[in-house]
Protein backbone atom coordinates (compact mmCIF):
# COMPACT_ATOMS: atom_id res chain seq x y z
CA UNK A 1 0.00 0.00 0.00
CA UNK A 2 1.67 3.23 -1.14
CA UNK A 3 0.75 5.19 1.94
CA UNK A 4 3.45 7.83 1.78
CA UNK A 5 3.44 8.21 -1.96
CA UNK A 6 -0.30 8.67 -2.08
CA UNK A 7 -0.46 11.22 0.62
CA UNK A 8 1.72 14.10 1.51
CA UNK A 9 4.47 14.45 -1.05
CA UNK A 10 7.88 15.71 0.02
CA UNK A 11 8.22 14.79 3.69
CA UNK A 12 11.47 16.38 4.80
CA UNK A 13 13.94 19.16 4.16
CA UNK A 14 16.31 18.84 1.24
CA UNK A 15 19.96 19.73 1.45
CA UNK A 16 19.89 21.64 -1.84
CA UNK A 17 16.84 23.85 -2.15
CA UNK A 18 15.25 25.42 -5.16
CA UNK A 19 16.15 28.83 -3.75
CA UNK A 20 19.83 27.90 -3.67
CA UNK A 21 19.58 26.43 -7.15
CA UNK A 22 18.00 29.59 -8.54
CA UNK A 23 20.88 31.67 -7.24
CA UNK A 24 23.23 29.49 -9.26
CA UNK A 25 21.17 28.69 -12.32
CA UNK A 26 19.04 31.76 -12.98
CA UNK A 27 15.57 33.02 -12.22
CA UNK A 28 13.17 30.13 -12.60
CA UNK A 29 14.97 28.44 -15.50
CA UNK A 30 17.65 25.84 -15.67
CA UNK A 31 20.12 27.57 -17.90
CA UNK A 32 20.93 27.62 -21.60
CA UNK A 33 22.51 24.18 -21.79
CA UNK A 34 19.45 22.51 -20.23
CA UNK A 35 16.96 24.39 -22.38
CA UNK A 36 18.95 23.62 -25.50
CA UNK A 37 18.90 19.94 -24.65
CA UNK A 38 15.17 20.01 -24.03
CA UNK A 39 14.57 21.69 -27.34
CA UNK A 40 16.34 18.99 -29.32
CA UNK A 41 15.02 16.03 -27.36
CA UNK A 42 17.93 15.66 -24.94
CA UNK A 43 19.78 12.43 -24.51
CA UNK A 44 17.22 9.85 -23.48
CA UNK A 45 18.91 6.49 -23.81
CA UNK A 46 15.52 4.82 -24.03
CA UNK A 47 14.26 7.08 -26.79
CA UNK A 48 14.54 5.71 -30.31
CA UNK A 49 15.45 2.24 -29.06
CA UNK A 50 11.88 0.98 -28.78
CA UNK A 51 12.09 1.18 -24.99
CA UNK A 52 10.19 3.87 -23.16
CA UNK A 53 11.41 4.55 -19.61
CA UNK A 54 8.81 5.19 -16.91
CA UNK A 55 9.96 6.35 -13.47
CA UNK A 56 8.04 5.93 -10.23
CA UNK A 57 8.76 5.26 -6.58
CA UNK A 58 8.90 1.69 -5.34
CA UNK A 59 5.52 -0.05 -5.59
CA UNK A 60 5.10 -2.08 -2.41
CA UNK A 61 1.84 -3.58 -3.68
CA UNK A 62 3.51 -5.18 -6.71
CA UNK A 63 0.70 -4.06 -9.02
CA UNK A 64 2.64 -1.54 -11.08
CA UNK A 65 5.09 -4.01 -12.70
CA UNK A 66 2.14 -6.25 -13.54
CA UNK A 67 0.28 -3.42 -15.26
CA UNK A 68 3.38 -2.49 -17.25
CA UNK A 69 3.82 -6.13 -18.30
CA UNK A 70 0.22 -6.17 -19.48
CA UNK A 71 0.73 -2.99 -21.49
CA UNK A 72 3.90 -4.41 -23.03
CA UNK A 73 2.13 -7.58 -24.15
CA UNK A 74 -0.54 -5.51 -25.88
CA UNK A 75 2.10 -3.38 -27.60
CA UNK A 76 4.61 -6.05 -28.54
CA UNK A 77 6.32 -5.17 -31.80
CA UNK A 78 5.66 -1.44 -31.34
CA UNK A 79 7.44 -0.22 -28.21
CA UNK A 80 8.04 -1.53 -24.72
CA UNK A 81 7.99 0.23 -21.34
CA UNK A 82 10.78 -0.19 -18.83
CA UNK A 83 10.01 0.60 -15.20
CA UNK A 84 12.79 2.60 -13.56
CA UNK A 85 12.22 2.23 -9.83
CA UNK A 86 12.91 5.41 -7.88
CA UNK A 87 13.09 6.01 -4.11
CA UNK A 88 9.85 5.58 -2.17
CA UNK A 89 10.43 8.92 -0.49
CA UNK A 90 9.23 11.66 -2.82
CA UNK A 91 11.91 13.88 -1.31
CA UNK A 92 14.72 11.63 -2.55
CA UNK A 93 12.89 10.95 -5.81
CA UNK A 94 12.63 14.68 -6.53
CA UNK A 95 16.34 15.17 -5.81
CA UNK A 96 17.28 12.52 -8.38
CA UNK A 97 15.05 14.07 -11.02
CA UNK A 98 16.34 17.58 -10.32
CA UNK A 99 19.96 16.45 -10.67
CA UNK A 100 19.28 14.82 -14.03
CA UNK A 101 17.25 17.70 -15.42
CA UNK A 102 19.76 20.30 -14.35
CA UNK A 103 22.43 18.34 -16.21
CA UNK A 104 20.18 17.92 -19.26
CA UNK A 105 20.83 14.18 -19.16
CA UNK A 106 18.04 11.69 -18.39
CA UNK A 107 16.72 8.45 -19.81
CA UNK A 108 13.24 9.00 -18.38
CA UNK A 109 10.34 9.53 -20.78
CA UNK A 110 7.31 9.40 -18.45
CA UNK A 111 7.49 10.60 -14.86
CA UNK A 112 5.12 9.30 -12.22
CA UNK A 113 5.24 12.47 -10.12
CA UNK A 114 3.80 14.22 -7.10
CA UNK A 115 1.12 16.85 -7.67
CA UNK A 116 3.19 19.47 -5.85
CA UNK A 117 5.91 19.25 -8.53
CA UNK A 118 3.77 20.54 -11.41
CA UNK A 119 4.53 24.26 -11.26
CA UNK A 120 8.24 23.79 -10.62
CA UNK A 121 8.58 21.26 -13.45
CA UNK A 122 6.70 23.59 -15.78
CA UNK A 123 8.61 26.75 -14.87
CA UNK A 124 11.90 24.97 -15.49
CA UNK A 125 10.67 23.40 -18.74
CA UNK A 126 11.50 19.94 -17.44
CA UNK A 127 8.16 18.55 -18.70
CA UNK A 128 6.02 19.36 -21.73
CA UNK A 129 2.72 21.21 -21.91
CA UNK A 130 -0.07 18.66 -22.48
CA UNK A 131 -2.83 21.14 -23.32
CA UNK A 132 -3.14 20.04 -26.97
CA UNK A 133 -3.09 16.33 -26.16
CA UNK A 134 -5.28 16.68 -23.07
CA UNK A 135 -8.00 19.24 -23.91
CA UNK A 136 -10.64 20.58 -21.54
CA UNK A 137 -13.17 18.04 -22.81
CA UNK A 138 -10.94 15.20 -21.60
CA UNK A 139 -9.89 17.01 -18.43
CA UNK A 140 -13.57 17.22 -17.42
CA UNK A 141 -13.61 13.42 -17.01
CA UNK A 142 -11.25 13.69 -14.06
CA UNK A 143 -11.75 15.04 -10.55
CA UNK A 144 -11.58 18.82 -10.43
CA UNK A 145 -8.99 19.21 -7.67
CA UNK A 146 -6.19 17.22 -9.35
CA UNK A 147 -6.76 19.15 -12.59
CA UNK A 148 -6.51 22.43 -10.68
CA UNK A 149 -3.30 21.30 -9.00
CA UNK A 150 -1.72 20.36 -12.32
CA UNK A 151 -2.62 23.61 -14.06
CA UNK A 152 0.03 26.33 -14.14
CA UNK A 153 0.25 29.45 -16.30
CA UNK A 154 -3.06 28.49 -17.89
CA UNK A 155 -1.75 25.14 -19.15
CA UNK A 156 -2.05 21.52 -18.02
CA UNK A 157 1.25 19.71 -17.33
CA UNK A 158 0.24 16.16 -16.35
CA UNK A 159 -2.63 13.70 -16.34
CA UNK A 160 -4.07 12.74 -12.93
CA UNK A 161 -3.34 9.12 -12.00
CA UNK A 162 -4.38 8.45 -8.40
CA UNK A 163 -5.37 10.83 -5.65
CA UNK A 164 -5.99 11.36 -1.94
CA UNK A 165 -7.18 13.98 0.54
CA UNK A 166 -7.02 14.66 4.26
CA UNK A 167 -10.12 13.33 6.03
CA UNK A 168 -11.65 13.15 9.48
CA UNK A 169 -11.83 9.60 10.79
CA UNK A 170 -13.90 9.01 13.92
CA UNK A 171 -15.10 6.23 16.18
CA UNK A 172 -18.71 6.05 15.10
CA UNK A 173 -19.55 3.51 17.79
CA UNK A 174 -18.16 5.67 20.61
CA UNK A 175 -19.88 8.84 19.40
CA UNK A 176 -23.22 7.00 19.34
CA UNK A 177 -22.71 5.88 22.96
CA UNK A 178 -22.15 9.51 23.90
CA UNK A 179 -25.35 10.57 22.16
CA UNK A 180 -23.92 11.88 18.87
CA UNK A 181 -25.49 10.73 15.61
CA UNK A 182 -23.40 12.86 13.23
CA UNK A 183 -19.75 13.90 12.97
CA UNK A 184 -18.77 17.45 13.97
CA UNK A 185 -19.32 20.25 11.48
CA UNK A 186 -17.04 22.80 13.15
CA UNK A 187 -13.72 22.65 15.00
CA UNK A 188 -15.48 23.81 18.18
CA UNK A 189 -17.96 20.95 17.86
CA UNK A 190 -15.07 18.52 17.38
CA UNK A 191 -13.44 19.71 20.60
CA UNK A 192 -16.69 19.41 22.55
CA UNK A 193 -17.47 15.95 21.17
CA UNK A 194 -13.91 14.70 21.59
CA UNK A 195 -13.69 15.73 25.24
CA UNK A 196 -17.08 14.25 26.17
CA UNK A 197 -16.58 11.01 24.24
CA UNK A 198 -13.10 10.31 25.54
CA UNK A 199 -14.35 10.86 29.10
CA UNK A 200 -17.43 8.65 28.59
CA UNK A 201 -15.44 5.85 26.96
CA UNK A 202 -12.18 6.11 28.90
CA UNK A 203 -10.27 6.78 25.67
CA UNK A 204 -6.78 8.25 26.05
CA UNK A 205 -7.00 11.07 23.47
CA UNK A 206 -9.69 13.10 21.76
CA UNK A 207 -8.06 14.02 18.46
CA UNK A 208 -4.75 13.27 16.74
CA UNK A 209 -3.26 14.68 13.54
CA UNK A 210 0.10 15.22 11.83
CA UNK A 211 1.77 18.27 13.37
CA UNK A 212 5.45 17.48 12.89
CA UNK A 213 7.84 19.77 10.98
CA UNK A 214 7.54 18.07 7.56
CA UNK A 215 5.29 18.11 4.49
CA UNK A 216 2.43 16.47 6.34
CA UNK A 217 2.62 19.28 8.88
CA UNK A 218 2.24 21.74 6.02
CA UNK A 219 -0.86 19.88 4.84
CA UNK A 220 -2.46 19.88 8.29
CA UNK A 221 -1.60 23.51 8.97
CA UNK A 222 -3.02 24.59 5.63
CA UNK A 223 -6.28 22.81 6.41
CA UNK A 224 -6.71 24.86 9.59
CA UNK A 225 -5.91 28.04 7.64
CA UNK A 226 -8.23 27.19 4.73
CA UNK A 227 -11.17 26.10 6.90
CA UNK A 228 -10.98 29.44 8.70
CA UNK A 229 -11.12 31.34 5.40
CA UNK A 230 -7.40 32.04 4.93
CA UNK A 231 -4.97 31.18 2.15
CA UNK A 232 -1.30 31.42 1.17
CA UNK A 233 -1.44 32.92 -2.32
CA UNK A 234 -3.83 34.94 -4.44
CA UNK A 235 -2.33 34.37 -7.85
CA UNK A 236 1.34 35.18 -7.27
CA UNK A 237 0.66 37.48 -4.32
CA UNK A 238 1.44 36.21 -0.81
CA UNK A 239 -1.59 36.81 1.44
CA UNK A 240 -0.92 34.52 4.40
CA UNK A 241 -0.60 37.29 7.01
CA UNK A 242 -4.32 37.66 7.67
CA UNK A 243 -6.79 37.39 10.57
CA UNK A 244 -8.09 34.18 8.98
CA UNK A 245 -4.66 32.56 9.06
CA UNK A 246 -4.20 33.61 12.67
CA UNK A 247 -7.61 32.12 13.52
CA UNK A 248 -6.64 28.87 11.85
CA UNK A 249 -3.35 28.58 13.72
CA UNK A 250 -5.07 29.51 16.98
CA UNK A 251 -7.52 26.67 16.38
CA UNK A 252 -4.69 24.22 15.73
CA UNK A 253 -2.81 25.25 18.89
CA UNK A 254 -6.01 25.14 20.97
CA UNK A 255 -6.28 21.42 20.31
CA UNK A 256 -3.35 21.02 22.71
CA UNK A 257 -4.19 23.79 25.20
CA UNK A 258 -7.83 22.65 25.51
CA UNK A 259 -6.76 19.07 26.22
CA UNK A 260 -8.24 17.63 23.04
CA UNK A 261 -4.89 16.53 21.56
CA UNK A 262 -1.68 15.42 23.29
CA UNK A 263 1.42 17.63 23.24
CA UNK A 264 3.02 14.84 21.22
CA UNK A 265 0.79 15.77 18.26
CA UNK A 266 3.51 18.29 17.31
CA UNK A 267 5.79 15.31 16.57
CA UNK A 268 3.28 13.03 14.82
CA UNK A 269 3.52 11.91 11.21
CA UNK A 270 1.27 9.42 9.41
CA UNK A 271 2.88 6.24 10.73
CA UNK A 272 2.80 7.52 14.31
CA UNK A 273 -0.79 8.72 14.03
CA UNK A 274 -2.04 5.29 12.92
CA UNK A 275 -1.50 3.49 16.26
CA UNK A 276 -3.36 6.16 18.22
CA UNK A 277 -6.53 5.73 16.20
CA UNK A 278 -6.38 2.12 15.06
CA UNK A 279 -5.31 0.79 18.47
CA UNK A 280 -8.32 2.51 20.03
CA UNK A 281 -6.49 5.34 21.80
CA UNK A 282 -8.18 8.30 20.08
CA UNK A 283 -11.76 9.28 19.22
CA UNK A 284 -10.87 11.34 16.13
CA UNK A 285 -7.96 11.36 13.67
CA UNK A 286 -7.12 13.52 10.68
CA UNK A 287 -5.46 11.16 8.21
CA UNK A 288 -5.49 10.09 4.56
CA UNK A 289 -7.89 7.59 3.00
CA UNK A 290 -5.58 4.60 3.41
CA UNK A 291 -6.47 4.46 7.13
CA UNK A 292 -9.79 2.78 6.48
CA UNK A 293 -8.17 -0.16 4.71
CA UNK A 294 -5.84 -0.80 7.70
CA UNK A 295 -8.65 -1.14 10.22
CA UNK A 296 -9.22 -4.69 11.42
CA UNK A 297 -6.06 -6.06 9.78
CA UNK A 298 -3.49 -8.20 11.58
CA UNK A 299 -1.45 -5.07 12.29
CA UNK A 300 -4.44 -3.22 13.77
CA UNK A 301 -7.05 -5.76 14.92
CA UNK A 302 -8.61 -3.67 17.72
CA UNK A 303 -10.69 -1.25 15.66
CA UNK A 304 -12.87 -2.74 12.93
CA UNK A 305 -14.02 -0.91 9.76
CA UNK A 306 -17.65 -0.99 10.90
CA UNK A 307 -16.69 1.04 14.00
CA UNK A 308 -15.28 3.87 11.88
CA UNK A 309 -16.93 6.86 10.28
CA UNK A 310 -15.27 9.16 7.74
CA UNK A 311 -16.19 12.77 7.04
CA UNK A 312 -14.89 16.00 5.61
CA UNK A 313 -12.82 18.12 7.96
CA UNK A 314 -14.68 20.58 10.21
CA UNK A 315 -14.64 24.31 9.53
CA UNK A 316 -13.89 27.43 11.56
CA UNK A 317 -15.95 30.59 11.88
CA UNK A 318 -17.90 30.50 8.64
CA UNK A 319 -14.95 29.08 6.72
CA UNK A 320 -15.29 26.72 3.77
CA UNK A 321 -14.78 22.97 3.80
CA UNK A 322 -11.30 22.13 2.53
CA UNK A 323 -9.19 18.97 2.57
CA UNK A 324 -5.54 19.01 1.47
CA UNK A 325 -5.10 17.29 -1.87
CA UNK A 326 -2.53 14.54 -2.33
CA UNK A 327 -1.88 12.24 -5.24
CA UNK A 328 0.40 11.26 -8.10
CA UNK A 329 0.25 12.01 -11.80
CA UNK A 330 1.95 11.36 -15.14
CA UNK A 331 4.26 13.89 -16.77
CA UNK A 332 6.15 13.65 -20.08
CA UNK A 333 9.81 14.62 -19.86
CA UNK A 334 10.93 17.47 -22.11
CA UNK A 335 14.11 15.45 -22.75
CA UNK A 336 12.22 12.51 -24.23
CA UNK A 337 12.28 11.83 -27.96
CA UNK A 338 9.44 9.29 -27.53
CA UNK A 339 6.76 11.78 -26.57
CA UNK A 340 4.07 10.26 -28.80
CA UNK A 341 4.72 6.81 -27.33
CA UNK A 342 4.77 8.34 -23.85
CA UNK A 343 1.31 9.75 -24.46
CA UNK A 344 -0.04 6.35 -25.53
CA UNK A 345 1.28 4.81 -22.32
CA UNK A 346 -0.19 7.59 -20.19
CA UNK A 347 -3.61 7.27 -21.83
CA UNK A 348 -3.64 3.55 -21.07
CA UNK A 349 -2.47 3.87 -17.46
CA UNK A 350 -4.84 6.73 -16.63
CA UNK A 351 -7.79 5.29 -18.54
CA UNK A 352 -10.64 3.37 -16.92
CA UNK A 353 -8.98 -0.04 -17.15
CA UNK A 354 -5.61 1.06 -15.79
CA UNK A 355 -7.01 3.16 -12.96
CA UNK A 356 -9.58 0.55 -11.95
CA UNK A 357 -7.02 -2.23 -11.91
CA UNK A 358 -4.67 -0.14 -9.80
CA UNK A 359 -7.47 0.87 -7.43
CA UNK A 360 -8.52 -2.72 -6.81
CA UNK A 361 -5.06 -4.23 -6.48
CA UNK A 362 -3.35 -1.37 -4.61
CA UNK A 363 -6.39 0.22 -2.87
CA UNK A 364 -5.53 3.63 -4.34
CA UNK A 365 -8.17 6.24 -5.13
CA UNK A 366 -8.73 6.80 -8.88
CA UNK A 367 -8.98 10.21 -10.51
CA UNK A 368 -11.62 9.40 -13.14
CA UNK A 369 -15.04 10.57 -11.99
CA UNK A 370 -16.82 7.61 -13.60
CA UNK A 371 -15.05 5.09 -11.38
CA UNK A 372 -16.64 6.45 -8.21
CA UNK A 373 -19.97 4.97 -9.29
CA UNK A 374 -18.47 1.65 -10.43
CA UNK A 375 -20.26 -1.07 -8.43
CA UNK A 376 -17.35 -3.53 -8.44
CA UNK A 377 -14.89 -0.88 -7.33
CA UNK A 378 -17.13 0.38 -4.52
CA UNK A 379 -17.48 -3.19 -3.26
CA UNK A 380 -13.83 -4.18 -3.44
CA UNK A 381 -12.30 -0.85 -2.34
CA UNK A 382 -14.23 0.46 0.68
CA UNK A 383 -12.33 3.75 0.69
CA UNK A 384 -13.96 4.68 -2.64
CA UNK A 385 -17.36 5.09 -1.01
CA UNK A 386 -16.14 6.97 2.07
CA UNK A 387 -13.78 9.29 0.15
CA UNK A 388 -16.12 10.62 -2.51
CA UNK A 389 -17.38 13.72 -0.68
CA UNK A 390 -14.01 14.70 0.81
CA UNK A 391 -12.35 14.53 -2.60
CA UNK A 392 -14.90 16.99 -4.00
CA UNK A 393 -13.72 19.48 -1.37
CA UNK A 394 -10.00 18.77 -1.81
CA UNK A 395 -7.77 21.78 -2.36
CA UNK A 396 -4.24 21.73 -3.81
CA UNK A 397 -1.32 23.21 -1.93
CA UNK A 398 -0.04 26.54 -3.31
CA UNK A 399 0.62 26.08 -7.03
CA UNK A 400 3.94 27.86 -7.38
CA UNK A 401 7.30 27.13 -9.02
CA UNK A 402 8.78 28.02 -5.62
CA UNK A 403 6.67 25.62 -3.59
CA UNK A 404 9.55 23.34 -2.62
CA UNK A 405 11.06 26.21 -0.62
CA UNK A 406 7.77 27.65 0.54
CA UNK A 407 6.75 24.40 2.18
CA UNK A 408 9.90 24.32 4.30
CA UNK A 409 8.94 27.67 5.80
CA UNK A 410 5.28 26.70 6.15
CA UNK A 411 6.07 23.45 7.95
CA UNK A 412 8.51 25.13 10.34
CA UNK A 413 6.25 28.04 11.31
CA UNK A 414 3.15 25.85 11.61
CA UNK A 415 5.03 23.45 13.88
CA UNK A 416 6.52 26.22 16.03
CA UNK A 417 3.11 27.83 16.43
CA UNK A 418 1.48 24.50 17.27
CA UNK A 419 3.99 23.92 20.07
CA UNK A 420 3.33 27.41 21.44
CA UNK A 421 6.91 28.59 20.96
CA UNK A 422 5.63 31.55 18.94
CA UNK A 423 2.19 33.14 18.63
CA UNK A 424 -0.06 32.54 15.61
CA UNK A 425 0.32 36.24 14.80
CA UNK A 426 4.11 35.93 14.74
CA UNK A 427 3.93 32.80 12.59
CA UNK A 428 1.67 34.51 10.04
CA UNK A 429 3.85 37.63 9.93
CA UNK A 430 7.06 35.61 9.56
CA UNK A 431 5.57 33.52 6.78
CA UNK A 432 4.46 36.62 4.88
CA UNK A 433 8.01 37.99 4.93
CA UNK A 434 9.75 34.68 4.20
CA UNK A 435 7.49 33.64 1.33
CA UNK A 436 7.80 37.08 -0.27
CA UNK A 437 11.58 36.80 0.14
CA UNK A 438 11.59 33.42 -1.62
CA UNK A 439 9.75 34.93 -4.59
CA UNK A 440 12.02 37.99 -4.72
CA UNK A 441 15.24 35.95 -4.60
CA UNK A 442 13.97 33.64 -7.33
CA UNK A 443 13.23 36.57 -9.61
CA UNK A 444 16.63 38.26 -9.23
Amino acid sequence: MEKQAASTGTPAKRGYSRREFLKVGGAGLVGASMLGAAGCGGSSSGGGSGNLVFSMGRDTSGTLPKLIDEFNKQNKGEFQVTYREMPTSSDEYFDKLQTEFQAGQSDIDVIGGDIIWAAQFAANQWVIDLSDRFPKSDQSKYLDAPIEGLTYDGKIWAVPWFTDAGMLFYRKDLLEKSGYSEPPQTWDELKEMALKTKKDSGIQEGFVFQGDNYEGGTCNGLEYVWTNGGDVLAGDKVIIDSPETVAGLETEHSMITDGVSPKAVSTLQETTTDPYFLDGKAVFARIWSYEYALAGTSDYPKVKPEQIGVASLPVGNGGPHANCLGGWNMYISALSDMQDEAWEFIKWMTGEYGEKKRAIDATLLPTLKSLYSDAELRKKVPTIAVSDEALKEAKPRPVSPYYSDMTLELAEQFNTSLKGDISPEEAASTLQKELESIQQQAQQ
